[in-house]
């Protein structure tokens, strides 16, 4: 027998020859990383230990960042289409070339009409730099990936508490004993939730996971809820009715920093019913014991709580929480009659309300850590209550998602668990004034640019951008009477409007990473039709489609001209407080990118040099070259070299710029400052990010904590240190209800009323998803949806060489009892159906499912010929997307199929039925390959030739399959 080659191995190599401190790109916590490099090729990716956000921990994805930088996939050079749009056929320009085509399409447009650009961001991360662009562009018609991920998440938290959940908040690690997690997958977030698991773990909290599918976290949680799809509001009206019912709530807290006090009128029909009772000064009153009708802020007051009261003016008004408990009390919410429809026993729901309340109550937590309070009390010690709560997209992407986040808030107020020890934490630059100050952009100024930014956050009527017969002006419809809190715009119904022409045709769509044409589409089959379809002249119904990203993902084939983004290692970037800020409870944080490597010099399959630029550059020298305000000098040179030049450079408001460390022109001052040239420099010496400690007297309370708002106030997060008063009751909705019943100026077409009246309710409510009326239940019996797993993260992780290793293909799993029921065994292929499409999918059995749900692993199924991966690669061939069945529009076709306040795409709505399918092994629907050139078919290996340098300069790496 021959016997094998031993290699040579030695376990001591060289750790490499440089190491470079930045930020991590593979999923969006943005952790610390320290990229070793020998001899210009990385030899690995390590956690930084001194980064705030991940304190050393990595995961797969982000260890898996070499091969994201050595993709196949990656895009080379700039690319103008020759053959029809979606065939893929392009050839490749210069940059030059790519610039002035780009110029010659967006030029007449400025001058003609600058809303006939629909800009459009997938998972940029660099919201403050593109947003700012297209209000000096002068377009409304710009978006970010939100819209159709976190929207009703963070709107119903800005609009209820001034923070919210998702990355913006956290729990209480070090003190919490009870914490729920309401459908929170493994991604967002992810390394910091890790750490704080096991610190729970570790001291014997307890962890209840509320989610339909149990995985990730959930499986190592104490108790998992395997609640039915969408019914998580339902569920948290029971636990509020049975808290209010056994009067296990914290009133003192609801008074002193909620609006429970607050006098709210009742006059029926009048202009101004449900409208907070306020004085001369416009300051909301309640009812004091002694006095009657007082400042509700005031320091002395001992206002009720309870009962109906006479104005001085002759009015009746009612306080806030009189109002709650009225509405929660009400024999509809009790847990027997919830029980059935959120599928949780309702003995299971007393008993998580019975343990929530003890560890609210009961359990004694207090900090010897003095604090004032932003009405001059002085207190010797920081009250706790040691319950938490976090949720994610399981809860936001419903269309009753933005009052079912407002219902968790509603739950944790009432437990008086919002920033005090042991609870959810805010973390800077929140909490912000509710509702934040900015407000959506809608009229020009002089120069052609915006009032304001596109996306903001609307106040009343007034704020609505429509047109004087009150129709949408944006083409995303976000904004309008349909969907009025949209606040991060509707990326998700862009490309259907566009092709309508509805409100209006647009000349050019320019998108970042947004893979519309696949995984981030609704109604997929269509959306590629929509790309694609030309009107009876002949031209394309969406003239002009620019595209930029930095793989050759399956939205590249439908793009007119591709500008060729850079990985995450080649270029800069700002992971700023004014976008998706780091911080932690304790502190503010934000960080930079920047290049390790010259993307040129980086090696690829076909041995050529990689002409690539980041995609924030581009869009300043595309700026600078339409002249765009801000972006010019006097005589029409460029304002910013790049996108360096702007991070450093940039005032938002004078002294604040992208980044708050190392501010003023000797880099001593922080959060306000004068730009600092060598800041970059600074933040590279110091690991790649900046972070300041919240004064320790300000780390809990934060929404009435004078040490903490006039810190936040110094550093500019917030307009002033006043208290932010957190508001079980919004007064911002009601004012949208009374327009819906007829009164005030702005009023919404006769179409919507009804909507308006129903959805725009001022306290919290349940109502069924769109997808989920009876009518549907019974044609579709089951939901459908999906989870994110830890090692991969969008569509562009499961492209990755090492990541597809753990997983190359998804199935449809299915509950073994479920799977008898429709008769289907382990491993069958079956047809699921929904009132929108069908697909073909292979059917696996899994215990860890609510019986009525069926769900799969998102966006691991590619279309072939995608991304480079060989033609009969498991992702094209096996793997599938669910998207393929999901509607944009409603099963009634009136509306987006999204959240009626703000327009958040309802992906867990779905509903679906299954059976046995005749065909088998090959997923369906099929698509046309993409003839992208394919990458060889050899295994795709990393570091071998590095595994015996004992030394740095033994030897040179060369090709990616080395």
């Amino acid at each position: 027998m021959r016997r094998m080659r031993e290699p040579t191995l030695n376990p001591s190599p060289s750790p490499g020859d440089a190491v470079h401190a930045t930020t991590c790109y593979m999923c969006a916590c943005r952790c610390g990383i320290k990229v070793w490099t020998l001899e210009g090729r990385i030899r690995y990716i390590q956690g930084n230990p001194d980064h705030p956000v991940n304190r050393g921990v990595l995961c797969a994805k982000g260890s898996a960042g070499i091969m994201q930088h050595y993709s196949p996939a990656r895009l080379s050079r700039p690319l103008l289409r020759t053959g029809e749009r979606g065939s893929g056929e392009f050839k490749e320009i210069s940059w030059d070339e790519a610039m002035e085509l780009a110029t010659s399409w967006l030029a007449p447009i400025r001058a003609r009409n600058p809303d006939e650009l629909a800009f459009f961001t997938g998972r940029d991360q660099s919201q403050a730099l593109t947003g700012w662009w297209a209000q000096q562009f002068g377009t409304i018609n710009y978006a970010a990936h939100g819209g159709f991920c976190s929207v009703n998440m963070a709107a119903g938290g800005l609009y209820t508490l001034g923070g919210s959940f998702w990355e913006f908040g956290e729990p209480d690690w070090d003190h919490t004993q009870y914490l729920m997690l309401w459908g929170v997958a493994e991604d967002h977030d992810s390394n910091p939730i890790k750490l704080g698991l096991g610190k729970l773990k570790a001291r014997g909290a307890k962890v209840v996971a509320v989610n339909p599918v149990r995985t990730g976290y959930g499986a190592i949680a104490d108790e998992w809820i395997g609640i039915r799809p969408g019914t998580d509001g339902l569920f948290a009206f029971a636990l509020i009715h049975e808290l209010l019912r056994s009067d296990r709530i914290d009133l003192e807290y609801l008074v002193r920093y909620a609006n429970a006090h607050w006098l709210v009128v009742r006059n029926p029909g009048g202009a101004d019913d449900g409208l907070f009772a306020r004085d001369g000064e416009g300051r909301a009153l309640c009812w004091d014991r002694e006095r009657g009708a007082v400042d509700a802020n005031a320091v002395d007051v001992a206002p009720v709580v309870i009962g109906e009261y006479t104005l001085p003016d002759g009015r009746t008004a009612v306080p806030v929480f009189h109002l709650v408990a009225d509405r929660y009390l009400d024999p509809q919410y009790a847990p027997d009659a919830v029980a059935e429809r959120c599928g949780i026993p309702a003995d299971t729901i007393r008993r998580i309300a019975r343990e929530l309340a003890a560890a609210a109550f009961d359990t004694k937590l207090s900090l010897p850590i003095a604090w004032t309070d932003s009405w001059g009390r002085e207190h010797a010690s920081m009250e706790g209550r040691a319950v938490s709560m976090h949720a994610m997209r399981g809860i936001s992407a419903h269309s009753n998602g933005f009052h079912t986040c407002r219902a968790l808030h509603l739950l944790q107020l009432l437990l008086g668990a919002v920033d005090v020890p042991g609870s959810f934490r805010f973390q800077p630059p929140f909490p912000k004034p509710i509702p934040p100050a900015n407000r959506p952009g809608k009229t020009r100024r002089p120069d052609g640019g915006l009032d304001a930014a596109p996306l903001g956050f609307v106040h009343t009527p007034e704020d609505l951008v429509v047109d004087a017969q009150g129709a949408p002006r944006r083409i995303d419809h976000a904004y309008s009477w349909a969907y009025p809190l949209a606040a991060h715009g509707m990326l998700h119904t862009v490309i259907r409007n566009a092709w309508a022409g509805d409100p209006y045709k647009i000349d050019t769509l320019l998108m970042f990473m947004a893979n519309m044409s696949w995984n981030s589409a609704m109604n997929t089959s269509e959306t590629m039709q929509w790309l694609t379809d030309k009107d009876e002249s002949g031209e394309y119904r969406i003239p002009r489609i620019i595209y930029s990203d930095a793989y050759a993902s399956e939205m590249v084939a439908y793009a007119d001209l591709v500008l060729p983004d850079t990985t995450y290692l080649e270029r800069f970037d700002a992971i700023s407080l004014l976008d998706r800020p780091i911080s932690d409870a304790d502190g503010a944080s934000d960080a930079i990118r920047h290049p390790i490597f010259d993307a040129a010099t980086q090696p690829t399959d076909d041995n050529r040099p990689r002409d690539v630029r980041g995609f924030q550059s581009v869009l300043l020298d595309l700026g600078a070259r339409l002249g765009l305000p801000g972006l010019v000098h006097a005589d029409g040179s460029p304002q910013y070299r790049d996108y360096a030049d702007y991070i450093v450079r940039h005032e938002r408001a004078p002294g604040v710029g992208l980044l708050a460390g190392w501010r003023g022109e000797d880099g001593t001052q922080e959060g306000k400052g004068a730009p600092n040239p060598d800041q970059l420099k600074r933040y590279i010496e110091h690991g790649g990010f900046w972070h300041t400690p919240v004064p320790e007297a300000g780390r809990y309370y934060k929404m009435a904590n004078r040490d903490y708002l006039q810190w936040a106030h110094k550093l500019g997060f917030v307009a002033n240190d006043q208290p932010i008063v957190m508001q079980l009751y919004s007064e911002t909705l009601q004012k949208f209800r009374l327009a819906a019943q007829g009164h005030g100026t702005m009023q919404p077409p006769d179409r919507h009323r009804t909507r308006v009246a129903t959805y725009f309710d001022p306290l919290p409510i349940w109502y069924e998803p769109f997808e989920h009326d009876e009518t549907s239940r019974e044609a579709f019996p089951l939901s459908a949806i999906t989870q994110r797993p830890m090692y991969m993260y969008h569509a562009w992780g499961s492209q990755n060489a090492w990541l597809r290793q753990i997983q190359a293909r998804n199935a449809l799993y299915v509950h073994p009892a479920t799977g008898a029921k429709y008769g289907l065994a382990e491993g069958d292929w079956a047809e699921v159906d929904s009132h929108h499409g069908t697909i073909t999918v292979e059917v696996r059995f899994a215990k860890n499912v609510q019986p009525d749900t069926v769900w799969s692993w998102n966006a691991i199924g590619k279309r072939r010929g995608a991304w480079r991966l060989a033609k009969d690669a498991p992702e094209g061939t096996k793997g599938f997307l669910l998207n393929h069945l999901i509607s944009d529009v409603t099963p009634k076709g009136d509306y987006a199929n999204a959240d009626p306040v703000t327009g958040q795409a309802a992906w867990f709505d779905l509903r679906v039925r299954i059976r046995k399918s005749d065909q088998a092994g090959e997923s369906a629907p099929q698509f046309p390959p993409l003839p992208y050139r394919e990458a060889d078919e050899r295994p795709l290996r990393y570091g071998a030739a590095l595994r015996n340098l004992e030394h740095p300069g033994k030897s040179k790496p060369n090709a990616s399959k080395t």
